[in-house]
């Protein structure tokens, strides 16, 4: 192999401007990320993709060149869709957003058109002039010798690579964060490698068609409806929200809150199960809109907005849509937030409002004003004669709890409850403050949508309970045996009409993927072969889902709903 000389050759002078290239391609992206191992994991991904593309083009500066700039153009894409959409680069964006949405975005956004135009014209001349004056590494290498050599080195830097990409490697920390730390923190460059792992989706165990057909084939033809005209139905998320008169300590008058409280139109309520804790909104709407908990699905799962919703074939709002409803999402942030619009879409909506479209400051709105944006927003859309379907995300309770002192929150609320440590009783006595604003809403919203003539359904639930930095875990509950194991994931259900319909059953314990059939149920609609299947399994499982106690029927289930009905695909 020969000397490289420092002479201003060509060669020479290509090869440092190579060099300079890749550093700065270094420092604009792997020096970018928070912290040191995150820095050292995307400079480590840097340098074995180089690494393979020196081996595999036997050139210096093209490798450098085309390593460093993936990584750059990678980095510059990812604070695009953070600037303009809002929510970190994912690695099934590459699958879904540029299929379904790239032209409607730089239809929003025109001067992108300049830069894909501008690297269009650009870079193909520059890549060309860098590969014929470039210095080829494996020139003076016997041609018998050179594939080897290539191919070794390949392997070598890939081996290299996928050690540095496994969970369980020299970066494991890297891998070892939570999902909602992994999609809004600002590791973009690593939250994007590590996605890769994390996004991996796995369909659930399925029996053969013919155990399918025998236990589901009298729902093929769903279920006729019982009320005309069909009801609105209001559907509201409740952040963070649970019933705190669970627990030992919140034993004043102040735990026991009537949003939590049966009363005349209460139709169900009750314990509802959900599959994730602290965090994770996004699949608590994705079971509560499809019918489907998101870990059935694997890992994967918990990345549903982006990887399971575009799958999804039948869901909540699809079904009112087919029979005529106006489907509408009310949201406290940005509409394309983690992905909202393009799910929403999927999942069977006609609109999706975001805090800017609705006059709002996201992430800072009370339960009152989202309700009152989207009572605005019911009358400027309702139609005579079109039932309306509007869901209504809050972000009232969302944490943290205790990044404000004890003095500052309302009187009736200071030093509260006794028995707890002192960070402990500053989360509850902040979460007990919001509950009671939130109470206060959800009364004017019940009025505003049952006290009237127009037949209505009413559901509020809890999304998942808040961590209060992780202290909650620990704190005793009164819960009878048979629900222990759940603790960490109960919230609540209340589902109410201003008109009589039959009965809904009740359970010790509901499934937030059963929501959809609870709704549908309560008014009284047409349900489809894939509602009236989970309806049954519902009624056979005691509202109970992954966990259903009848041995082999959620395998038979999803083999009819998946497998058969093609729900998701």
């Amino acid at each position: 192999m020969r000397r490289m000389s420092l002479r201003p050759t060509r060669a020479g002078t290509v090869v440092l401007c190579a060099l300079a290239f890749f550093a700065g391609c270094v420092a604009l992206t792997a020096w970018q990320e928070p912290q040191p191992l995150q820095r050292g994991f995307i400079a480590g991904l840097m340098l074995c993709t180089s690494g393979m593309l020196l081996f595999a083009f036997g050139r210096f500066a093209t490798a450098l060149l085309v390593g460093g700039g993936l990584f750059l153009l990678l980095k510059s894409v990812a604070v695009l869709k953070l600037r303009y959409l809002d929510s970190q680069l994912m690695p099934s964006d590459f699958i879904y957003y540029v299929r379904s949405s790239l032209l409607d975005t730089l239809r929003h956004y025109p001067h992108l058109y300049t830069v894909g135009i501008g690297l269009g014209v650009l870079l193909p001349p520059l890549l060309y002039l860098v590969w014929r004056w470039d210095w080829r590494v494996l020139e003076r290498l016997r041609s018998r010798r050179v594939a080897g050599v290539r191919l070794g080195g390949v392997a070598s830097c890939a081996l290299a690579l996928w050690l540095c990409m496994l969970p369980s490697g020299p970066f494991a920390r890297v891998h070892s964060r939570n999902a909602w730390q992994k999609m809004s923190d600002d590791a973009q460059l690593t939250n994007f490698f590590v996605n890769l792992h994390d996004a991996d989706v796995e369909l659930p165990a399925m029996a053969d068609d013919a155990v399918a057909e025998q236990d589901w084939g009298a729902t093929a033809q769903g279920a006729p409806g019982s009320t005309s005209p069909y009801p609105d139905i209001v559907q509201v998320l409740e952040e963070s929200t649970f019933d705190p008169s669970i627990y030992d300590a919140c034993n004043v008058p102040a735990c026991r809150v009537a949003m939590f409280r049966p009363d005349a139109r209460t139709r169900a309520h009750g314990m509802l199960r959900v599959h994730t804790f602290g965090g994770g909104t996004w699949v608590s709407e994705f079971a509560a809109l499809t019918g489907m908990p998101q870990d059935i699905f694997g890992p994967g799962g918990m990345y549903a907005p982006y990887v399971l919703a575009p799958n999804v074939r039948d869901a909540l709002a699809l079904q009112l849509r087919r029979l005529g409803y106006l489907t509408i999402g009310v949201y406290p942030t940005s509409a394309d937030f983690i992905n909202g619009r393009n799910a929403y879409q999927a999942y069977g909506f006609d609109h999706l409002y975001g805090a800017d479209e609705l006059g709002l400051e996201e992430w800072e709105e009370s339960d009152a004003q989202m309700f009152a944006a989207a009572g605005r927003l019911y009358d400027k859309l309702k139609k005579p004669g079109q039932p309306v379907f509007l869901m209504i995300l809050t972000l009232n309770q969302h944490g943290p709890h205790d990044h404000q002192p004890m003095a500052t929150l309302p009187k009736p609320y200071r030093n509260l409850l006794r028995g707890l440590s002192r960070d402990a009783a500053l989360n509850f006595d902040a979460y007990l403050a919001r509950l009671h604003a939130s109470d206060t809403a959800m009364h004017a919203l019940e009025h505003a949508f049952l006290d009237r003539p127009q037949p209505t359904v009413l559901l509020h639930f809890g999304d998942h309970q808040p961590s209060f930095n992780g202290l909650i875990r620990n704190l005793p509950r009164r819960l009878p045996p048979a629900l222990q194991p759940y603790r960490d994931y109960l919230t609540y259900y209340m589902l109410k009409s201003n008109f009589a319909g039959p009965p809904l059953p009740q359970y010790p314990l509901l499934d937030i993927a059963f929501l959809p059939s609870m709704v549908l149920e309560a008014a009284g609609v047409p349900t489809d072969a894939y509602f009236a299947a989970s309806t049954g399994l519902r009624e056979r499982c005691d509202g109970r889902y992954d966990d259903c106690a009848v041995p082999g029927l959620l395998a038979s289930y999803h083999a009819w709903t998946i497998g058969r009905l093609h729900v998701y695909q």
